[in-house]
């Protein structure tokens, strides 16, 4: 069998234990201080938590696949490098309170995606691999800058980096925020201010046919408390003097529907020139 595997980061592992304890109707096949793995059988997952402040990208660490033996493990990675896919093996890691045989790859979007066979468990932790290797980077790469506003936060006036020293700025739920639409420009001033030349800008939001106010969602979408037109934002953004625009989502059909309004997740990205 093959298992799905799914790593998180989690701000209280006590908490996250607890929940997917309940969630599951299991305990965890492996707990410590610092890390607690889920094995259920139905799903077939293997559901690692990892005690972390919340980095850029949220809550997910990483994704992968558990092979049962080596031979499968290693029959994938030749067929993935027939199609082109570039990866190194690595034979008696120790990661994770286990010895593991694996090899990563990273999708389009910079996703995290781990292929390995189980091959023990030990009583430490591991050094696993080296931050090079797991973010895809050659040894003596600069780490990328990222800023990253999220809708739990205050609306930045000014972004906290200097001029052109950013490689990508990420406004996740930034304008579901009741801003006006000089605060939205500022804020899109900002971006422009911090990123480097060619720099990207990537904007996750959920918009409508036209505005809605306090749209009342449900579950997560609850927190949202404004829904722009879909052509407000893009204009907002090619006025800001971003360019290349591209819609990375646009859903077919809506996420929701409020007094006749359609809405929709929206991905949008767009670069400084």
């Amino acid at each position: 069998m093959i298992r799905f595997h799914l790593s998180l980061n989690v701000s209280d592992l006590s908490k996250s234990v607890a929940f997917y304890r309940a969630l599951f109707g299991i305990e965890p096949a492996k707990l410590r201080t610092d890390y607690a793995k889920f094995e259920p059988d139905d799903p077939p997952l293997v559901l690692s938590l990892e005690p972390t402040p919340r980095p850029v990208g949220g809550p997910l660490n990483h994704l992968g696949f558990r092979y049962s033996n080596e031979k499968s493990l290693v029959a994938t990675q030749a067929r993935l490098e027939a199609a082109g896919l570039r990866s190194q093996r690595e034979e008696g890691v120790e990661c994770c309170y286990a010895k593991q045989t694996k090899f990563w790859l990273h999708d389009p979007d910079g996703t995290l995606w781990e292929f390995y066979t189980l091959d023990g468990d030990i009583e430490h932790r591991g050094m696993g691999q080296t931050e090079e290797v797991v973010l895809g980077r050659a040894t003596g790469d600069p780490v990328p800058v990222v800023f990253e506003h999220r809708m739990s936060a205050p609306v930045p006036i000014a972004i906290p980096l200097e001029a052109a020293t950013a490689d990508e700025v990420h406004l996740r739920g930034t304008f579901n925020l009741p801003i006006g639409a000089s605060e939205r420009a500022g804020v899109l001033k900002e971006s422009l201010r911090v990123l480097k030349s060619g720099g990207r800008l990537f904007v996750h939001v959920l918009t409508g046919e036209r505005p809605v106010d306090s749209p009342d969602l449900p579950g997560p979408a609850s927190v949202v408390r404004h829904v722009p037109e879909t052509k407000e934002i893009v204009n907002s953004i090619e006025s800001a003097g971003l360019v290349k625009l591209k819609m990375l989502k646009f859903g077919e059909k809506p996420c929701f529907v409020r007094n006749e309004v359609a809405m929709r997740e929206t991905q949008i990205e767009a670069f400084k020139p």
